[in-house]
């Protein structure tokens, strides 16, 4: 059975993602804050593990403890992520700091520890959860729009380096998820925006794909842009 660890999995995308992957036969270790905070319908099924993206000690954790417990790993979808607004005129090193820890820093941390078993797979899978905040700039939150770009060029940093290792790397870059995250937005109605459960269904489709059908980026959109 193939190993899936999804970070951020307790809700939101990541739980979707979980579910979905869940349904397609995955083995899921669910990397999150508060393992006791997974819902019902996953915790018979999944390992539930704690992991701070902020703290590179628990993401080497998690990824020894995972390899231990099912003696592998093929797919990591790395997806916990924050959007505290950081603008150009007002934001603050350590609002800065914070948003590139938990975003850049913390898949850079987990894909880090997994790369060795991902490469032993031979058909390794890395899924990191950007934004097409990290493809162009539309609002005034940079801090969060420089560290989606800093994801999309760990991906591209992933395929380059685990290519000939059978890994495959894509960006997701989706505009409007109706999640939490956007729960204050409103000049798009949320009944018109992008459904986790569809999300998840790309990255499991995406993760089961041959080694020869290498998708790098997929800019998934609510709306219309010129840039798509």
């Amino acid at each position: 059975m193939r190993v899936a660890m999804v970070s951020g999995a307790n809700r939101g995308i990541g739980l979707a993602v979980a579910r979905e992957l869940g349904r397609a036969g995955f083995a899921l270790s669910l990397g999150v804050r508060r393992p006791q905070a997974i819902p019902p319908d996953l915790a018979p099924d999944a390992f539930a593990h704690p992991y701070d993206a902020t703290d590179g000690k628990s993401a080497r954790a998690w990824v020894e403890t995972t390899v231990a417990r099912f003696g592998r790993l093929d797919v990591l979808v790395n997806n916990a992520g924050i959007a505290p607004f950081v603008g150009l005129e007002d934001g603050t090193d350590e609002a800065m700091d914070l948003l590139f820890d938990v975003n850049v820093k913390g898949p850079f941390r987990v894909i880090q520890a997994a790369l060795p078993h991902l490469k032993a797979a031979g058909q390794g899978r890395v899924v990191n959860v950007a934004s097409l905040s990290g493809k162009r700039v539309m609002g005034l939150n940079v801090g969060y729009q420089m560290s989606k770009h800093a994801v999309v060029a760990l991906t591209h940093a992933v395929r380059r380096l685990g290519w000939e290792h059978g890994i495959r790397a894509t960006a997701l870059c989706p505009g409007f998820v109706d999640t939490d995250l956007v729960s204050h937005v409103t000049d798009v109605p949320h009944e018109a925006m992008t459904r986790p459960e569809d999300l998840a269904r790309i990255v499991a489709l995406v993760v089961q794909l041959p080694n020869s059908a290498s998708i790098a980026e997929l800019l998934v959109n609510c709306r219309y842009e010129h840039m798509i």
